[in-house]
C-alpha cells in the first residue's frame, strides 16, 4: 500500500485562495500516483487530525504567513512528521526579505540597494522626517516599496518620485510591520527554480522570464491569465544563463534550502543578475512558475510533485 500523504493548504493567510488551488492540484497529482491523500485545510484542529491520521509525510501547499515563515515547519518537526520543502531556518530567512538581503550582501551576492523601515520606527522614532534621505541611500528613483514579510507581490508599489513614497510605505506596512524600499532595476525579471536530486545535488531548472504587460509583476500580473508573457527558457545569452544558474544554486545553498526553492532575480542592463528574494513554497497553480520551469526541463506536473514527495520520504528513512 502506498504511503499516506497529508496536503496542507488554505489557512488564514492573504494567499489562502492561491494555496487552495495549489493544494487541489497537488492532491490530484498524488492520487494519480496511488498515494493515499489526506487534504487538510489548516484550522485549529490541524494538530489533532495529524496525530490521529499519522501521515507518512506532509506536502506543504501553504503560501504566505505561517506556511512559509517556519511556523508550520517547526510544528511538523515537533510532531515528527517529514515535510516537503526547506526547513525552519531556511524558511524563516527567506521569508524575511530584509534579513536575507543582508546575507546576500555579506556574501557578495548582487542585490538591489535598499533601506528597511519598521512601523515602530515611524510611530515611535520619527522615521517619516527622514524620507528625503531615501533616494541618496538607494541610488535614486524609481524604487519598489514592498512588505519585508509577504508573498505573491502583495503590497508592492513602484514609486517614480518622492511624492509617492509615503503612501507606498503605508500600503506596504498595512501588510506587516516591516517594509523595504528597494532600487528599481530595469531589466529581465526571472524566476529560477532549484530542486534537489536524490543525493542532495541541486538541479537548476531553466529560468522563467516574466514580461508583465503593466510593467510591474504584482499580484494581478502573477495570477491573471493574459496579463504577463512568459519565456522559458529566459531570453539570455549563454554567459548570463550560466551565471544566473550558478547564482540560483549558490543562494539555495546559502539559505540552507532543502528539496526546493525559487530564486527571483532581475538581470539589469549591466548584465548583472540581482537577487531579489527566495520563495520556499512555490505556487503550484496553472500559472505558477515552478511547474512551468519543470515542464521546460522535461518534468510534467505529476512527476514534479512525485519527486518532491519521494525525496521527502527518502530523506526521512
Amino acid at each position: 500500500m502506498q504511503e499516506k500523504i497529508a496536503v496542507l493548504m488554505g489557512g488564514q493567510s492573504l494567499e489562502r485562495d492561491v494555496s487552495l488551488i495549489s493544494g487541489k492540484r497537488v492532491c490530484d497529482a498524488l492520487e494519480a500516483q496511488g498515494y493515499r491523500v489526506l487534504a487538510l485545510d489548516v484550522t485549529p484542529d490541524l494538530v489533532t487530525t495529524l496525530r490521529s491520521e499519522r501521515p507518512d509525510a506532509v506536502y506543504i501547499a501553504l503560501h504566505g504567513k505561517y506556511g512559509e515563515d517556519g511556523t508550520v515547519q517547526e510544528l511538523l518537526e515537533f510532531l515528527g512528521i517529514p515535510y516537503t520543502g526547506p526547513g525552519v531556518t531556511a524558511s524563516a530567512l527567506a521569508w524575511d526579505k530584509a534579513l536575507s538581503k543582508r546575507l546576500f550582501r555579506a556574501e557578495g551576492i548582487p542585490t538591489p540597494a535598499w533601506v528597511t523601515f519598521t512601523a515602530a520606527a515611524f510611530k515611535q522614532m520619527g522615521a517619516a522626517t527622514a524620507l528625503d534621505l531615501v533616494p541618496g541611500a538607494v541610488g535614486g528613483f524609481p524604487v519598489v516599496v514592498k512588505p519585508a514579510k509577504q508573498g505573491s507581490a502583495l503590497g508592492l508599489t513602484k514609486v517614480d518620485g518622492p511624492e509617492g513614497l509615503a503612501e507606498a510605505l503605508l500600503t506596504a506596512l498595512s501588510y506587516g510591520d516591516t517594509a523595504i524600499v528597494e532600487k528599481w532595476i530595469d531589466g529581465r525579471e526571472l524566476a529560477v527554480s532549484v530542486v534537489d536530486g536524490p543525493s542532495g545535488e541541486a538541479r537548476v531548472f531553466p529560468p522563467v522570464e516574466m514580461e508583465p504587460k503593466s510593467g510591474l509583476f504584482d499580484f494581478s500580473a502573477m495570477y491573471t491569465p493574459g496579463e504577463t508573457d512568459y519565456y522559458v527558457p529566459a531570453r539570455l545569452d549563454e554567459p548570463t544563463m550560466a551565471e544566473v544558474t550558478r547564482m540560483a544554486e549558490r543562494v539555495h545553498r546559502l539559505l540552507g534550502c532543502e528539496r526546493v526553492s525559487r530564486v527571483d532575480m532581475v538581470v539589469g542592463g549591466d548584465g548583472v543578475p540581482y537577487v531579489l528574494e527566495v520563495n520556499t513554497s512555490p505556487g503550484m497553480t496553472e500559472t505558477s512558475l515552478l511547474p512551468m520551469a519543470a515542464a521546460s526541463a522535461g518534468l510534467d506536473f505529476q512527476e514534479l510533485v512525485g519527486h518532491l514527495v519521494r525525496s521527502t520520504l527518502d530523506a526521512a528513512r
